[in-house]
């Protein structure tokens, strides 16, 4: 985001940012002050669609507990930096809107019991991820990218929806707190695999999982407190909350330990690689955003408790740093007008409370004491020695995408205390500088004093799913000699030889050629744009007759397809037919003749008139005189909407021969029309319907008239389709009559 110059503000413009701030703050403090204690669940619900089996409802325990405050807590100090980092933006008003917007729907993924529910919460960060990414739509890059999350996710979001109705065909429930109750088992039905592999799509996209992980990346085109709120705790977070929501049913089943360590331990690496490539301090902060999202997801494909209190403490170490390091940047780049790694040289020199906030915030990103992040790591390494099963490929790559976060840390850290001969004193606002201040000493202040962390956490995991607190070794700094202990060495020692060949593995990582994802995101988006352009091409030529050519054409062959399958065809009996039928049926048929030999388009239409009249008796013969009356006013209506236009068309070109295409086609069309016809007069009347509204016509809907009380209430919603249609039709004939009295002038 490019620095904004201050202009002049109303008074509650300027103190906007205030009451956002202190709105999330009072949610923080409510919801800290109703969740302690811990130990108990909090559901509320409304029925919504009760046919259905569905309820607007929401579960609250634990884990939902954990992301509340993550959210409120983050949120507060995010609205009060936008506040300074946007005055005078000439859409400040939008921004926050929108931040508002992405915020609520956020708490509504973590609190939502139903998956129908939770799908709406979910698609709804999408929508309002893309408003705030492309938050600067006068750029091209911004709309792209914004465009691109927006795709990703959606597209992942559709899988979602699918995997969760299938859970709920499984567990017949869509409620989250019965499907964790623990009394279903449904890691060995047929189905489990196919939820799996849709959920796991839906989570995986949205957390930016390989090969899903380019949209992250491109994101940071959003105002700099966007990608501290959406990469510390929210949006990409939504991924992570699922899996760890549904880790205690599904962690069971055979393929979910393979497909989260896999794509979890590849994203890891991959995304710690090109954070050693970057110069943009955004960019880099994005890609050690891709190593933690990988790392959560590979210590959430292990089975047990130790792994899911690992990924906890984790997860809450990440939200720190990563908000300070982002508002952090947001911050230099405000103040200084640049964000490259050559802008963090006498940061010491310019600002030293603030530096320091910088410098705790790189050391829990390294995972050194006395940081969280070093608690957390801790407890990774532990968990992945403790968990049997293991596979010591992803042991590997956590501990090289480990040391890569050490090898950054440690060249950021040089850098902001490595001495600047132009760095003079500079005056940080407070607004900008008072978040990063107080999350990086919160980190501190837990992992110094963490007994209440741990207790929280024992707490959280006893009310989430996972009841064996006592797999999981104490939260502290010291737990004495032993291999996780062991492994943090090895971790440090690489990140350091790392980060003193920092500068050359820069030159040779750009060198290497490397498969862009991103660019191979605009190849398949432009060949899905091609392959529709041509599709469409081939439907719709801009040619009646070939446009219905393939819509009949395709009915008829799936008709056919259908009935060559059927078990048996029904019995045709044979019946005297009164004499005014056969009438009827000759005037039909000497319609249609007309119709196809006619050499003008106003006798064709006659023709096609006599038919309609025909069906319209035969609606009268057989106790349908309504359907009658519509058939006649129908026919009428087309007639004069046809003779209209017909006055502006060319003269029809004499026919010089049988067009055998269309005559097949309409000739296959009829018999299967007819076929269809056929074979449901033939069977039973079923009256479970009639019967249905016979009986509620009264009882439910208080209505005597049965035809009316069925437009009215049991098709509602097709009434209303029909009368849309009606109008559609009247504003058609409008528009055509008035452009006719235009051409006339």
């Amino acid at each position: 985001m490019a620095k904004v110059t201050l202009q002049a503000t109303q008074p509650i413009d300027q103190y906007i940012h205030l009451g956002s701030m202190l709105w999330s703050l009072g949610l923080f403090v409510l919801a800290i002050y109703h969740l302690i204690p811990l130990d108990t669940p909090v559901t509320w619900s409304v029925d919504w669609l009760g046919a259905l089996n569905i309820a607007f409802s929401f579960y609250i325990d634990g884990l939902s507990r954990l992301f509340i405050l993550l959210i409120t807590g983050i949120g507060a100090l995010i609205f009060a930096f936008s506040g300074h980092y946007l005055a005078g933006h000439p859409h400040r008003h939008r921004f926050f809107l929108y931040l508002h917007l992405f915020m609520l729907a956020m708490l509504g993924v973590v609190t939502a019991d139903n998956l129908l529910t939770l799908f709406i919460f979910w698609e709804l960060t999408s929508f309002t991820s893309y408003l705030l990414i492309g938050f600067n739509h006068a750029a091209a890059r911004s709309r792209r990218a914004a465009l691109q999350g927006l795709l990703v996710t959606g597209a992942g979001g559709l899988c979602l929806l699918a995997g969760v109705i299938l859970l709920a065909q499984i567990t017949g429930s869509f409620a989250l707190s019965e499907i964790l109750s623990g009394d279903l088992v449904i890691h060995e039905h047929p189905l489990i695999t196919a939820v799996i592999v849709l959920i796991g799509l839906g989570a995986l996209t949205k957390s930016a999982q390989f090969p899903f992980h380019f949209w992250l990346p491109n994101a940071m085109e959003a105002p700099t407190p966007v990608s501290a709120f959406l990469h510390s705790a929210t949006m990409v977070k939504a991924g992570i909350y699922l899996l760890a929501r549904l880790h205690p049913v599904l962690s069971e089943a055979a393929l979910w330990m393979p497909l989260l360590a896999i794509t979890g331990s590849i994203t890891a690496v991959l995304g710690g690689v090109l954070a050693l490539k970057q110069r943009d301090l955004k960019q880099t902060l994005a890609y050690t955003t891709l190593m933690a999202l990988g790392t959560l997801t590979a210590l959430l494909s292990q089975p047990g408790t130790a792994a899911v209190a690992a990924a906890s403490i984790f997860l809450v170490a990440h939200a720190l740093y990563k908000a300070t390091l982002f508002l952090s940047v947001g911050a230099i780049d405000h103040t200084l007008g640049a964000k490259r790694f050559s802008t963090l040289f006498g940061l010491w020199q310019r600002d030293r409370l603030f530096a320091f906030a910088w410098l705790a915030a790189a050391l829990s990103l390294a995972g050194l004491p006395p940081a969280l992040g070093f608690i957390s790591k801790e407890m990774l390494y532990d968990s992945l020695l403790q968990t049997s099963g293991t596979s010591i490929w992803v042991l590997c790559a956590l501990l090289l995408a480990n040391a890569m976060m050490v090898a950054l840390a440690f060249s950021m850290s040089v850098r902001i205390l490595r001495p600047s001969p132009t760095a003079v004193r500079t005056k940080f606002a407070f607004f900008e500088t008072g978040g990063p201040i107080l999350m990086a000493l919160l980190g501190l202040w837990l992992a110094m004093a963490p007994k209440a962390l741990d207790q929280a956490m024992r707490t959280l995991l006893a009310t989430w799913g996972d009841t064996a607190a006592s797999e999981i070794i104490p939260l502290g700094l010291w737990h004495g000699i032993n291999p996780a202990l062991g492994l943090s060495l090895v971790t440090l020692s690489l990140g350091l030889l790392i980060g003193r060949f920092h500068a050359r593995l820069y030159r040779r990582l750009h060198r290497l050629p490397m498969v862009s994802f991103d660019r191979g995101w605009d190849h398949f988006l432009a060949t899905f744009v091609r392959f529709a352009e041509s599709l469409t091409d081939m439907i719709q030529t801009n040619r009646l007759s070939r446009d219905l050519s393939w819509v009949l054409g395709t009915l008829t062959g799936l008709a056919l397809l259908i009935a060559w399958n059927a078990p048996a065809w029904p019995h045709w009996e044979w019946g005297p037919a009164p004499l005014k039928l056969w009438l009827i049926v000759i005037l039909i048929l000497a319609g249609t003749m007309f119709s196809l030999i006619a050499q003008s388009r106003i006798a064709a239409i006659t023709g096609l008139g006599v038919v309609g009249i025909g069906v319209a008796l035969i609606f009268i013969l057989f106790g349908a005189p309504d359907v009658a009356i519509t058939q006649l006013l129908v026919e009428t209506l087309l007639v004069v909407l046809i003779a209209v236009a017909l006055l502006n068309l060319p003269t029809l070109p004499k026919q010089t021969g049988i067009r055998w295409g269309h005559a097949t086609l309409a000739l296959a069309t009829g018999f299967v029309i007819s076929g269809t016809l056929w074979g449901i007069t033939t069977q039973p009347l079923d009256r479970t319907l009639t019967s249905f509204f016979e009986q509620a016509s009264w009882t439910e809907a208080y209505g005597r008239n049965i035809v009316n009380v069925i437009l009215v209430d049991f098709r509602a919603l097709d009434t209303f389709g029909e009368i849309a249609v009606v109008l559609t039709a009247a504003i058609g004939a409008i528009a055509l009559l008035k452009d006719m009295r235009m051409r006339k002038r």
